[in-house]
């Protein structure tokens, strides 16, 4: 292609200055060969790989606390199944419970370890890390599922601390970050959210195939299975992601070294220091509020998907292929509406939000009436060394970003509402149907809070959005837990889901407060500011000698 001095000097994934260049329309075949699309495979793989072992592992530990149970009581004898005891069933959720907490505790330490592991090898080496140590530790809950009894539960538990290396939280973040590094930050936001569909379409088929898979070739077949599985999905992160510098994530002269750098994703809640239009310092709390309204966000509907199951075996009497299907169903629904339809959503709903800010920017803009406010005529300008102009902050592009945000947390939060409705089997069915089209809460904080924070702090802002979201759902584990069981004993287990719905407003309600930094300031990181002063000491001590 011939070159001219029209031609842009600056063009990457078909964009120019933060346009989009003017290029024949991509094929079919080479947009789905895109980078991007690549990375929502991958990601699809991977937790494709982690699910298979979900749904089995709660019918190995009821077989190895069968076996405990039978080596300090008498033989079993009589018709039925063996295990199907209380003392057995206890003692299954029982360790259950200590899995789901060893599993969330080990997952938030591993975000920090996953941050570090992307700032200093880089997402594609940290993202191989999270999928092949995992792989280890399936290979590990093999021997335990083989020892059984006593021994095999204590090795399964065990193996949870190697999710501090390598696990779902992790890879989770990695993959976000290099979902989000491979497109143009205008389409950031619908990429978040394509792939979490792909996650949940991942999940979906998981859960299903491990349990037919456990069901036809013993309960050992899903963890061969899965080690397999994560072995492949290594292979092929490492042949298809592409390579991203951890240079270009964070700037080293800039990063906090040590222990500050392990926790730097928790100084990204901290306020920022803004310089405003005029020239004044100010404060910006939009992320702290944003963080607040999604941590009661998670709260309210991260309990909705076993509330559902608990509610329809409860009321329904759901047996377990019944709630099966239902979160079967609600995951792929979920999928369908992340990947095709919230893409969409964003899109459209950006181009009027755009036209709405440009129309009321317009409206509001005062006429000229200072000499200095008018344009000096061409040639009377002086001189000036071009400099690059520091980045100010305008959010009419990803104003709507943030309106959905709020409004899809309040849709979220009055669907889930609306179970308490329910009075027949299939409503259950029907509700499961409705909950995803509120699921777009998550992947538009991670576009937001990716466009309130400089580019230096975009991993650390995507890990302190996850771990938000992980207290969060560790969180409503015990608070919705303990309303469900006190709402049971009196029979009105309906309104746990009023309750759901009433701090989903909540959240809402604390999202209004957060809002993007003003038109045109600019963001101001610490260590510039530092250097800022140094240099304006240095020049004033000059000029006093």
């Amino acid at each position: 292609m011939s070159s001219d001095e029209r031609t842009p000097l600056l063009q990457q994934n078909g964009h120019t200055n933060g346009t989009v260049a003017e290029a024949k329309k991509p094929s079919r075949l080479s947009s789905l060969r895109h980078p991007a699309n690549r990375v929502l495979l991958a990601g699809f793989l991977i937790t494709l790989s982690f699910s298979y072992t979900q749904v089995p592992l709660l019918y190995v530990f009821r077989e190895m606390e069968c076996d405990v149970f039978y080596t300090k009581n008498p033989p079993f004898a009589g018709p039925g199944d063996r295990c199907d005891r209380n003392e057995i069933a206890a003692g299954t959720a029982q360790q259950v419970s200590i899995l789901s907490m060893t599993t969330t505790f080990a997952g938030t330490w591993n975000l920090f370890i996953s941050g570090q592991q992307v700032k200093r090898w880089g997402p594609r080496a940290a993202l191989l890390l999270q999928t092949i140590i995992p792989a280890f530790r399936v290979l590990t809950q093999i021997f335990g599922v083989l020892a059984g009894g006593q021994a095999g539960i204590w090795i399964i538990q065990t193996t949870q601390v190697i999710t501090i290396l390598g696990g779902p939280a992790g890879y989770i973040l990695v993959i976000n970050t290099i979902a989000g590094e491979l497109v143009h930050p205008s389409e950031r936001t619908a990429i978040f959210g394509k792939l979490q569909g792909s996650l949940m379409l991942g999940q979906a088929i998981g859960f299903l195939v491990g349990g037919m898979i456990g069901d036809k070739f013993g309960v050992i077949s899903p963890f061969q299975v899965a080690f397999c599985s994560f072995l492949v999905s290594s292979l092929f992160a490492r042949l298809t992601i592409p390579y991203i510098s951890a240079e270009t994530l964070s700037d080293p002269k800039r990063s906090a070294k040590g222990l500050a750098g392990f926790f730097a994703p928790l100084k990204v809640l901290w306020p920022q220091n803004l310089r405003l239009a005029s020239g004044r310092p100010a404060k910006h709390y939009g992320i702290l509020f944003l963080c607040c309204g999604v941590f009661l966000g998670v709260l309210a509907t991260g309990y909705a998907p076993t509330l559902m199951q608990m509610y329809a075996t409860t009321v329904f009497h759901f047996d377990q292929s019944d709630n099966g299907w239902l979160m079967s169903g609600n995951a792929l629904m979920r999928a369908f509406f992340l990947i095709v339809l919230f893409p969409r959503i964003i899109s459209v709903g950006r181009k009027w939000y755009s036209n709405r800010y440009e129309t009321e920017t317009k409206n509001d803009e005062p006429l000229p009436t200072e000499p200095q406010d008018f344009d000096a005529p061409t040639g009377t300008q002086g001189a000036r060394e071009p400099v690059v102009p520091e980045a100010t902050y305008d959010s009419a592009a990803y104003g709507f970003d943030l309106f959905f945000l709020r409004w899809s947390l309040l849709v979220d939060g009055v669907m889930t509402a609306s179970a308490a409705f329910a009075t027949q089997g299939w409503h259950a069915y029907l509700v499961a149907f409705l909950l995803p089209f509120g699921s777009g809460t998550a992947p538009a904080a991670k576009g937001v809070i990716t466009e309130m924070c400089p580019k230096s702090q975009r991993t650390d802002a995507l890990n302190a959005i996850t771990l938000v979201e992980n207290i969060a759902r560790l969180s409503t584990l015990g608070l919705f837990g303990f309303i469900f069981s006190a709402l049971a004993e009196i029979g009105q287990v309906h309104l746990t889901f009023f309750v759901n719905g009433a701090i989903a407003v909540l959240g809402m309600l604390v999202l209004l407060l957060s809002h993007f930094p003003a038109r045109g300031s600019a963001l101001v990181e610490e260590r510039a500011e530092e250097e800022e002063s140094q240099v304006s000491g240095q020049d004033d001590e000059s000029q006093q000698s």
